[in-house]
């Protein structure tokens, strides 16, 4: 019988284990989130001191044609840019916490003016994320095009 009952009581203690994940899971889903979209908001107007605050130092982010930028590349890139790119909007995202670290998947459009010619352009990403402290901060980039 006293076998019984702790069998129950760790079965208990296992049924609640997930659900207490889960709501720690979803608090650092939502803080990723809100960085993903301060990332878009930054990259519009050109915000290189917001964007250097959500990359790692170390930074490492794979352009649609497979050259890489490092921190300093990607922002001189963006700063150049900043005037050209019209609007950032994110078509989705899904969030996967494992441990301190975070995988992003989702797709955005960016609008903007390319050699005086309006574009608008649609890619896949993927961000990681690393909790460093009590911040999550971006350590790898990746964004591909979307062809139909």
């Amino acid at each position: 019988m006293r076998t019984t009952g702790f069998v129950v009581i760790l079965l208990s203690a296992a049924a609640l284990f997930p659900a207490a994940q889960n709501v720690d899971n979803s608090g650092a889903r939502s803080n990723i989130l809100a960085l993903e979209y301060a990332w878009d908001q930054a990259q519009e107007r050109g915000d290189i001191k917001a964007l250097s605050a959500i990359f790692n130092d170390s930074l490492a982010f794979v352009d649609f044609d497979g050259k890489i930028f490092t921190k300093t590349e990607y922002l001189a890139r963006v700063k150049s840019d900043a005037s050209h790119l019209q609007q950032i909007v994110t078509e989705s995202m899904d969030v996967q916490v494992i441990g301190n670290t975070a995988i992003v998947v989702g797709t955005y459009r960016a609008k903007g003016i390319e050699a005086g010619k309006p574009y608008l352009r649609r890619r896949r990403f993927i961000d990681t994320w690393m909790l460093m402290g009590d911040r999550w901060i971006c350590i790898a980039a990746e964004a591909t095009p979307i062809l139909h």
